[in-house]
């Protein structure tokens, strides 16, 4: 069929309709809904079957509904209406929760229902749930709402209840830290971590603060702030602290938006004298009744752990120890002949720091005397690759460009070299740019069924680095090489399968994906032929290195960069700007409106890898040609409100600098908040 989505941006709950659609056959177009643009003159024009609005924000016209099927996807289960349907049920600590397909109609959220689907809630954040649980039930909603409307048979069943409930405005977000327990504070801060944040009075400021996770150990008078970590504050509650790794800063009347930062970067300044610890975690489980630290402690205590790695300097035994307490981005474990890294960085963005750290604690893991090292294995984002918010905010955003970069670079070519041991990439989430790169440096990479890839860089008015003349190309050939990166849409778990970017899909929810990937790589570590196949991936390095060198793809590749980074008037500067200012598109760039073909048509068989010194691709030879934009809205961040039609955007009236709502728009769309 013809299928037209309908979205105020092509977020990730967009992207994955989109991709999956394709791959089950369906020729797929989308126009987003922008100020000024005519909806039902885009209908006409695309002449659909079958519309879809997977993300909407505004009005589906009465001219649209009453002429062609148009199915709403509303993020909560039957009877369930209004526009912040999610964020009151992971405030309100539900534990389960569902997706309705329903028909658009002039009442909102009153249509016939064509399909619903349940699924549990776990106390996670509404971003990761949203991309998670939220996105599986939406999917398998969408899939059996298609398959009921091409049988030409299927009648929608009307809803017999129903409960309207109003916006959730920022009062209602609102943490009290005098008598707020910690159970209280994670709820109302991960009903907010991505869009809007939960406004709050700090160091004498007003900010919106994003994230949080519990801290069991440290304690202080409520509200005080106790401690830094990898760029987080730990601030107090009534009984316990959390951990709230983003601030952003109120907008100005008037102004642009501000951009979301780690803790640290956006207080710098302002912070008083507080321990840092990033590298202070407890040898052994303390007893968690008594505070390992408090706001007054300066020194670390006797035992340290490894920087950056969330396990002791020791590790005679690592088998046996208990994952240490408290929040951290960065942990290492093993079980047996497997080496677990995983990380979890907000967005999906790698900063110079994140990579820095990343790195060390990826050469730590390689002293240990593992045969198969999981990097990745989280349940939502692997990567987006370089934290173009840190650069935005930077003194000189092109020097900065330049250290993140390369700062990744280092990291991939750490994976890339390593040849004692398997690599595997454990993708649980959505991966783009830099962060597909980092995922094909592996020797094998694993995604569950549910993630959605963007491996290309041009619509930021990149070249792109990462090594990924050498790794794309080595496994899909060229010719798809350079259509996946020309293209730049977004490529479903299976379709990027059959195409050779990933070696395995896991069929499995977000919470099971950690279970599934260790026993897939003890599985892995077990057999005979390891050790053969190690000497044969070092060999197969030497040959690769021979013909020519890993350093000759990233001085092309980063030649390239660097003459973008340095030119002002590059569209790079523009496009990051309006990305992490959240800058409304004026029109839905001409990728997404041509209509993309079925996965898989067009390309022809896989290519068989081409040999490393045959694999440069040729894209976007004018650094400086500006590239589509895309739909200024984020797969990173999930709905702040119902994805319903009519709707006002979350918070606008009380948040004080313009709070959007769903996946604040930015110019990119297919990666998340970064490269």
């Amino acid at each position: 069929m013809r299928v037209l989505l309908l979205a105020s941006s092509f977020n990730s709950l967009t992207q994955r309709v989109h991709a999956e659609l394709r791959d089950h056959g369906h020729a797929v177009t989308v126009e987003l809904a922008l100020p000024g643009v005519s909806l039902t003159e885009a209908v006409h024009r695309h002449r659909p079957d079958l519309v879809i609005a997977p993300m909407l924000r505004t009005a589906v016209p009465e001219e649209v509904w009453s002429t062609h099927t148009c199915l709403i996807v509303h993020p909560g289960p039957v009877g369930d209406r209004g526009p912040s349907s999610l964020d009151l049920a992971v405030q309100e600590n539900a534990t389960r929760w569902g997706v309705t397909v329903l028909q658009a109609e002039a009442e909102m959220d009153a249509g016939d229902v064509w399909a619903s689907v349940g699924c549990p809630l776990p106390p996670v954040a509404k971003g990761d749930l949203y991309r998670g649980e939220i996105a599986d039930a939406a999917l398998a909603a969408v899939h059996l709402a298609v398959r009921r409307f091409a049988s030409g048979t299927y009648v929608p069943k009307p809803q017999t209840s129903s409960r309207t409930r109003a916006a959730l405005r920022q009062d209602g977000r609102r943490i009290d830290w005098r008598t707020d327990p910690t159970e209280r504070v994670l709820r109302l801060l991960r009903a907010a971590d991505s869009q809007p944040g939960v406004r709050d009075e700090l160091l004498g400021d007003v900010w919106f603060l994003h994230g949080g996770h519990p801290e069991p150990v440290l304690r202080g008078r409520p509200g005080e702030l106790l401690a830094t970590r990898a760029g987080a504050i730990c601030r107090a509650t009534v009984d316990g602290a959390v951990w709230i790794p983003e601030l952003r800063a109120r907008r100005a009347p008037g102004g642009p938006g501000q951009v979301k930062l780690p803790a640290t970067a956006a207080l710098a300044g302002r912070l008083p004298a507080l321990p840092d610890l990033t590298a202070v975690l407890p040898a052994d489980p303390p007893d968690l009744a008594t505070p390992l630290l408090t706001a007054s402690d300066r020194a670390a205590p006797a035992e340290l752990t490894s920087p950056h790695l969330a396990v002791p300097r020791d590790l005679a035994a690592p088998a046996d120890l208990a994952a240490p307490p408290g929040w951290t981005d960065i942990r290492y474990r093993e079980e047996g002949e497997v080496g677990f890294l995983s990380f979890s960085f907000p967005g999906g963005a790698m900063s110079t720091e994140h990579c820095r750290r990343l790195l060390d604690a990826y050469r730590n893991a390689c002293t240990r005397p593992t045969s198969v090292l999981v990097l990745g294995g989280g349940r939502d984002f692997f990567s987006n690759g370089i934290h173009l918010g840190v650069v935005e905010a930077a003194r000189d955003p092109a020097a900065e460009s330049w250290a993140n970069i390369n700062a990744i670079d280092d990291l991939v070519e750490a994976v890339l070299t390593t040849t004692d041991r398997l690599v595997v990439a454990a993708l649980g989430g959505n991966a783009a740019a830099g962060g597909v790169m980092l995922a094909l440096a592996a020797d094998e990479v694993w995604c569950r069924t549910g993630v959605v890839l963007n491996p290309h860089y041009r619509l930021m008015g990149l070249y792109g680095s990462e090594y990924w003349t050498y790794t794309l190309p080595r496994r899909v050939g060229a010719e798809v090489a350079e259509r996946l990166t020309t293209e730049a849409l977004p490529v479903s778990a299976a379709a990027a399968q059959s195409l050779g970017l990933v070696d395995r899909t896991i069929p499995c929810g977000p919470r099971a994906f950690s279970g599934e990937t260790a026993r897939l790589a003890a599985h892995l570590a077990a057999l005979p032929s390891l050790a053969t196949r190690i000497a044969g991936k070092k060999a197969a390095r030497e040959r690769d290195e021979a013909l020519r060198p890993l350093a000759a793809y990233r001085e092309a590749e980063l030649d390239r960069m660097r003459r973008i980074f340095d030119d002002p008037e590059a569209p790079y500067h523009a496009l990051r700007r309006a990305f992490v200012r959240k800058e409304p598109a004026t029109a839905t760039p001409p990728h997404l409106t041509r209509g993309a073909h079925p996965a898989g048509q067009g390309v022809g068989p896989v290519l068989r890898a081409v040999q490393p010194h045959q694999s440069v691709v040729r894209v976007q030879d004018d650094p400086g040609t500006a590239p589509d934009l895309v739909g200024r809205e984020g797969q990173h961040d999930p709905p702040s409100q119902n994805t319903s039609p009519r709707r006002q955007p979350d918070d606008r009236s009380n948040a004080g600098d313009g709070d959007r709502g769903p996946d604040d728009p930015h110019p990119l769309d297919q990666r998340g908040a970064e490269l």
